[in-house]
């Protein structure tokens, strides 16, 4: 066969030939995610949207599952409480920040006098014990030993009477504004300053000691009592006083009141109301 009759065959060959199919779009229903996500993605270019603009387009609205949802609300009650102390806290240190320097030194010389006063409990406890330990006659040592803290337990009982320096407090109220509470705020100021020994209008005051309102007047462990009210308190005067006047303490609160507070120290005051002893309905002594 010549090389004409190959050509002429060849292009007889490409005229029976089909022509080339362009491929087809993809059926109705068969696109995923992925479609729908191109597909929009051309809507945006053909709308004309950058890609910052589709970015915002598609975080907002946002679409909060529950656990979403229930992780958020947990995270901001954390945070409100966070909150709430940090407030607390700021409120609880603002008389502090606003105090004077000489209100702050005193302050610390009180906590100072406080650590003191522990320190030297711990040392007359430990020379008890070496005194116990070192007695040739230990019997006799313990007796006394006994005697002496029998006394001691006497005086916070209320059960005999006692005297040393401390202070007098007279707190005028011809108002009628104090009430219990207040009374009883400067109970606690007093004992954590070092007090030994308290006597509210002649009614002794001991460990489980309750003030009450009555009337127009206060209630000390049942016993009416009218104002002036007056404090006997047996104590280092150089720690009872400043005690009571410390910022924001009890004479601050007092005179808020427009009560008159009046404190005066002494280098022997008196406390001779008497508690009666009572003895304990269960309790026995665990060396019976």
């Amino acid at each position: 066969m010549s090389e004409q009759d190959e050509q002429r065959a060849a292009s007889g060959l490409r005229r029976e030939l089909p022509d080339e199919v362009p491929p087809s779009k993809s059926p109705a229903g068969a696109a995923g995610s992925a479609d729908a996500s191109g597909t929009e993605r051309a809507q945006g270019e053909r709308a004309g949207l950058t890609g910052r603009q589709r970015l915002v387009k598609g975080l907002w609205p946002p679409r909060l599952t529950r656990a979403q949802l229930i992780v958020a609300l947990l995270l901001f009650g954390l945070g409100f409480g966070l909150a709430v102390q940090v407030a607390s806290n700021s409120e609880g240190d603002g008389a502090l920040r606003g105090a004077r320097q000489e209100d702050l030194v005193r302050i610390l010389d009180e906590l100072d006098d406080r650590s003191q006063r522990l320190e030297d409990e711990k040392q007359g406890l430990e020379k008890q014990r070496d005194e116990l330990e070192n007695s040739s006659d230990q019997a006799e040592e313990a007796r006394r030993q006994t005697l002496e803290k029998e006394r001691q337990l006497g005086i916070l009982a209320g059960t005999v009477a006692a005297q040393g320096p401390g202070i007098t407090v007279t707190i005028e109220d011809t108002k009628g504004t104090v009430e219990a509470n207040m009374l009883l705020d400067a109970i606690q100021e007093l004992r954590a300053a070092g007090a030994e020994a308290i006597q509210v209008n002649g009614v002794r005051v001991v460990a489980g000691t309750y003030l009450a309102d009555s009337d127009e007047s206060v209630s000390v462990d049942g016993n009416k009592i009218n104002a002036p009210y007056r404090f006997q308190v047996i104590g280092k005067p150089q720690d009872l006083e400043p005690a009571l006047n410390i910022p924001g303490g009890v004479v601050q609160t007092l005179e808020k009141e427009q009560a008159t507070v009046t404190v005066e120290r002494s280098s022997k005051i008196v406390v001779d109301a008497l508690r009666a002893a009572k003895r304990p309905d269960y309790a026995r002594s665990s060396s019976q």
